[in-house]
């Protein structure tokens, strides 16, 4: 699994209880996701089919620096599933873990498109023309 995208925990991203509130992950992972399935499918036109079960498994507090990491696992005709997982950059504890998360490739028209992938590319392997 690849760790792009680091986060710093600050006041605005905490619940009442002072740690990192789920909401704010959600929308730091869902939009991760989002990313990594434009890049890998090559269609800025994707939307979110898919969460699946939600597992926090330890939490996070201000100052803490978190990575969020994103791994394809399946490639299907329009959409692509990917697996999900936070931990925490200095000590490396899992925060959260994600089995599936599905976008959809689509159309102009909001349809799904096929995307033609079949296996993850990475950036060495694209041509910048």
């Amino acid at each position: 699994m690849n760790f792009h995208t680091r986060k710093w925990i600050k006041p605005e991203d905490l619940n009442p209880n002072g740690t990192l509130f789920g909401g704010s992950l959600l929308r730091w992972i869902d939009e991760e996701a989002a990313i990594y399935a434009i890049i890998q499918l090559e269609n800025s036109r994707i939307v979110t089919k898919y969460i699946s079960e939600i597992n926090f498994v330890s939490t996070a507090v201000q100052s803490d620096v978190i990575e969020l990491g994103i791994m394809a696992t399946h490639f299907g005709r329009t959409s692509l599933t990917m697996c999900c997982e936070v931990r925490n950059k200095i000590t490396r504890k899992s925060i959260l873990t994600i089995d599936e998360i599905v976008f959809v490739s689509v159309d102009e028209n909001g349809q799904p498109k096929p995307h033609g992938k079949t296996e993850i590319t990475y950036a060495s392997d694209r041509r910048d023309d």
